[in-house]
């Protein structure tokens, strides 16, 4: 009988680790038939052999070391079959379909063997998974929707660096520090603001002002008010924004759009607490917690002389910045939900088709979350007894789906003359040992452990051989 060789890479630790102290994850984005069912991550050991397939209800189980797959992921789904997929580490992580009958897919094309790449689509049935190479450190086996720490209402994140963040901007909430929150367009720093407000407790109102949008020759009366008289069309006394937030919290969005008189006099206002109204004498004092925004570099602005040095300074007691959605993909499992909830007519009947769902997970979302409400919005208001299809989203993901298609999965490299003999031979004993793995490891003097590797590493499955079973 020919000895097989166990031909397992052997990496050096750092490089079957990837990232120092980083963990490999699968996030549940999103099921196309029931889109507000919670999103789910499933974090990913080096040692683990996962199988997903059809379970009664969805649930991720641990099996142990000494099982054939050490993590199981049930689908409560007919159109998944019982054991459908098979996820393991083999120097990279590769991913096999086990012969299911709907097939397993991998941004949008059937796979029959491949080798997964950062931010790789999977599509199991209705349901689709985001596979994330470096998803940060290790910690819980599963983190469901319900799980996520919300330090700041309204706002969670499966993305480590942006919930430290979330976290220290909740403790910093009940101080005076200011607070000064950086990002593209439509990334939602206006919903860190308000969440800032509702975490500090301040009596006073919130207290937004577009600094871009105030008419240049009124941004000091707007912001500081004015006294009846003070200049022509001033028949009466306004208080002015900064008053108004009195007690409360001050956001400035857009705050590199300040002119510089403005700038000079709301720098006053961060070191006095205190604002003079035009064509006022005497300053009058206020309470104000000050948090400012922008998607501007004001750095720059201050090398150009556009922004003041002393007035950046004091706005940036603590900093921090939001990343875009394409930099955040696995929170459109979080996102989509939220947002159906709040935009879609009927968000409980809302379906999506194969290829709107790719379509939706796959964009870059230029204009960030924004541009993914707006979306959604009108999907939901033209689909509202079908299916979303693609031609319900908007015409920048419809032309992104056409012009870039999601990217094929690499495919696991062929196996040699050597590996395929070495499969062949295990189908055969397995077959004249009715899948007794032990049986097979006894015949060719090896760990059953061994065994198994091999099992997993050619996707065979001794359970179809036990019902070949004989009289």
């Amino acid at each position: 009988m020919r000895a097989l060789h166990d031909t397992t890479l052997d990496l050096p630790d750092r490089e079957k680790r990837g990232s120092e102290g980083s963990t490999a994850a699968l996030f549940l984005m999103l099921r196309r038939d029931r889109p507000l069912e919670g999103a789910l991550r499933i974090r990913l050991d080096l040692n683990d052999r996962v199988v997903l397939g059809r379970g009664a209800e969805r649930a991720v189980h641990e099996l142990g070391p000494a099982a054939p797959a050490s993590v199981r992921v049930d689908l409560a789904d007919s159109t998944v079959s019982r054991d459908h997929a098979r996820l393991c580490f083999l120097g990279e992580w590769t991913l096999y379909d086990l012969g299911a009958r709907n097939k397993t897919y991998v941004n949008g094309r059937a796979i029959d063997r491949v080798v997964l790449a950062d931010g790789d689509l999977i599509e199991i049935g209705q349901s689709l998974f985001l596979f994330r190479r470096d998803a940060g450190p290790p910690g819980p086996r599963t983190v469901p929707a319900a799980r996520l720490r919300l330090p700041v209402p309204a706002l969670a994140t499966y993305v480590p660096s942006l919930q430290r963040d979330l976290d220290r901007l909740a403790q910093l909430a009940t101080s005076r520090v200011t607070v000064l929150i950086l990002g593209e367009t439509g990334t939602g720093k206006e919903l860190v603001a308000r969440a800032l407000h509702e975490l500090s407790d301040r009596a006073g109102q919130f207290t937004a002002i577009n600094c871009g949008a105030l008419p240049t020759h009124l941004v000091a009366a707007e912001l500081f008010g004015y006294r009846k008289g003070a200049f022509s069309g001033a028949q009466e006394d306004r208080p002015g924004l900064v008053r108004a937030a009195d007690g409360g919290t001050l956001f400035l969005d857009e705050v590199g759009e300040l002119p510089p008189e403005a700038q000079t006099a709301l720098l006053r206002v961060l070191q006095e607490q205190e604002v003079l109204a035009i064509g006022g004498t005497r300053p009058v004092r206020v309470d104000l917690r000050v948090a400012a925004a922008t998607h501007r570099n004001l750095e720059e602005l201050v090398g150009r002389g556009e922004l003041r040095e002393d007035l950046l300074a004091r706005l940036s007691g603590f900093t921090m910045r939001l990343p875009p959605l394409r930099d955040r993909r696995e929170d459109l499992s979080l996102l989509i939900p939220a947002l159906l909830q709040r935009v879609a007519p009927a968000p409980a009947r809302v379906r999506f088709s194969r290829v709107a769902a790719l379509a939706l997970l796959s964009h870059g979302w230029p204009q960030n979350v924004r541009e993914l409400e707006r979306c959604l919005a009108a999907a939901t208001a033209l689909a509202v007894d079908r299916p979303i299809e693609v031609d319900d989203l908007s015409e920048a993901v419809r032309s992104a789906a056409r012009a870039e298609p999601a990217p094929a999965a690499t495919p696991a490299p062929p196996l040699d003359d050597e590996a395929r003999a070495q499969r062949d031979e295990l189908v055969r004993l397995l077959a004249q040992e009715r899948g007794n793995v032990t049986a097979v490891a006894r015949a060719l003097t090896k760990d059953p452990k061994q065994i198994r590797r091999w099992l997993e590493r050619y996707a065979i499955n001794p359970t179809r051989f036990r019902a070949a079973r004989g009289p």
